[in-house]
Parts: structure tokens; sequence; C-alpha cells
């Protein structure tokens, strides 16, 4: 089991690769720390994924870390984190990211309570322009959710580290992602229902949700349940309801994403084309309470 405590414990000005210098500790997971660091090579600062001290002899991680250098040296787009750099090798493997400014998805739910519609909307067309590229890229996320997206302009997805080439998605037959923000076949993939592009819409889907509701669309599941149903409530229950001031022209698109059937869900296009009707009839922003004249 990993501890997450396992730390370099690295401090400003600690070197965590040659001409990579820590500034801060921003977090982490079970498998990687993060830091803002200063990449002399760039001049400029940058995020810093390193290897936990005691993942790195563990192939899994190491297989993660360089699956996930790959794609994001495929990928480029407007809405998805870019890469810059990376090692798997030792002492501290590490993947170098961009420096995004702006907060996550889920500290502004946090802190602030749902999205309003005027964030929330152009939220939506964003995600679905960059689920529809990694489709186009042959690539499936499989991990969208709130805390993997930096509100900025636009709003960003981070962190690659579960995803898969889609043919490789299709051959899984364990669990992937994270359980609240899952896909039914995420939870338990089978040949015949297995991780695809459906499953990012999904993914969408349950983000939207939370962010106009300020709470998931499932009840937490047990995580150390035996039968799949109590761990992952998604396989058995519908939805929960959206607040009432949610009118239908939005909660129907993002319902559609929550559907079991992996075929009924919308595209990212057919997800887009309905939310930019609405996003053109949300009210113009006026200046100070005044319109300025044409004439």
């Amino acid at each position: 089991m990993t501890d997450r405590s396992a730390s370099w414990e690295l401090a400003r000005g600690d070197e965590i690769a040659p001409g990579l210098t820590a500034m801060k500790p921003l977090g982490g997971g079970s498998a990687y720390e993060v830091y803002l660091a200063f990449d002399d090579r760039l001049y400029a600062p940058v995020v810093v994924k390193v290897v936990r001290p005691d993942q790195v002899d563990d192939d899994s991680t190491l297989r993660g870390l360089d699956r996930e250098c790959d794609l994001l040296q495929r990928l480029n787009h407007p809405a998805i984190v870019r890469g810059f750099r990376a090692s798997i090798d030792p002492p501290r493997p590490y993947v170098m990211l961009e420096n995004l400014d702006g907060p996550r998805l889920s500290s502004l739910i946090r802190r602030h309570g749902p999205v309003p519609p005027q964030q929330l909307l152009p939220l939506g067309i964003e995600l679905c322009s960059a689920v529809h590229y990694l489709g186009e890229m042959g690539v499936v996320h499989l991990d969208i959710k709130p805390s993997n997206i930096i509100m900025g302009a636009p709003a960003r997805l981070i962190d690659l580290s579960v995803a898969r080439p889609i043919d490789r998605a299709a051959t899984l037959r364990a669990p992937i992602g994270t359980d609240a923000y899952m896909a039914p076949e995420q939870c338990i993939p089978a040949r015949d229902r297995a991780p695809a592009p459906e499953s990012d819409i999904w993914g969408i889907g349950a983000t939207l949700f939370h962010a106009v509701a300020g709470y998931r669309p499932f009840e937490d599941g047990d995580d150390g349940a035996s039968a799949p149903e109590e761990r992952w409530p998604q396989l058995v229950d519908p939805p929960m309801l959206l607040p009432e001031w949610v009118p239908d022209a939005l909660a129907k698109p993002i319902l559609a994403c929550l559907d079991a059937d992996q075929t009924a869900r919308p595209t990212p296009v057919e997800l887009a084309e309905t939310f930019e009707p609405l996003m053109a009839a949300l009210p113009k922003p006026r200046l100070g309470g005044w319109k300025p004249s044409l004439h």
C-alpha cells in the first residue's frame, strides 16, 4: 500500500533535477508529489510531478509516468495542459508541466458553492473541445473531475496519468478513474462494455452536475465494500435531482451525459452545440450599470 506521507521534503532552493529548482510544494497524490519549481532552461516557473521516494522502483508507477510523458508530447490543445520535459531515471523520476494561472474547479465549488451559468457554459464547451480533440488523437482521459480542471481562460484539463489510447482502454478489465466520477464501464470494464471516449462524456456530465448543483450526482460509495453497487452507486442508481433553479435546457444535456448506456450519450460536438445557444442567450455584461452609446 502506498504511503502518501513518503516525501522528498524538498524546500525552496533544493534541486529536483539539474537546472530544475523547487520553489514550494503544491500537494500530490498517492504516487506523486507536486512542486512549483523554476526551470533554468525556460527561465520560468513550472509545475513538476515527482514520483514519491517509495515509488521510484515501482514498475506500474514508472509505466504510468512514461505513458503520461508520451501523451503530453503528442497532444497540443488550448484546453489541455502542456508538458515540457520528463525523466523516468533515478533518483527522482519527474514530469515538468506548464504552470497554469487559476484555481481548480473543485476549489471554487468548495469555497463558493454552485458555479453560475456564465462560467458553467463556457467551461462545458471548453471541456467538449478538449474531449473531441482527445478522441481525434485516439486518446481517452478517464479521469475528468473538478480537481483536474484549472479555471483559467480557457479552462484547462490536467493530469493524464491514467489516460490511455482508445484501443488499450478497450482491453482494460480493472476499475480505472476516480470513483465518484467514473462511468459504469470504468467501474466494471468488460468486453462488451469497456472504457471509451463516451466515458469522458460521462466525466464531463458528472463534473458539470457537481459544478452547477454544488453536490455530486451520486451518493458517496464505500470504497471498502465487497459489492460493486455499494462502492459505485452509479451502477444501479439514477443521478440525484438537480436543484429546481437549473433550467431544463441545461439539466437535460447534463443528465444525458450520465446515461448508463454508452451509445446514448451525446458526442462532444453534439453537447457543445447544445450549450452554445444557451450561452448566447445569457444577459450581456454591462459596465457600471450603463450601456455605451454608439453615437
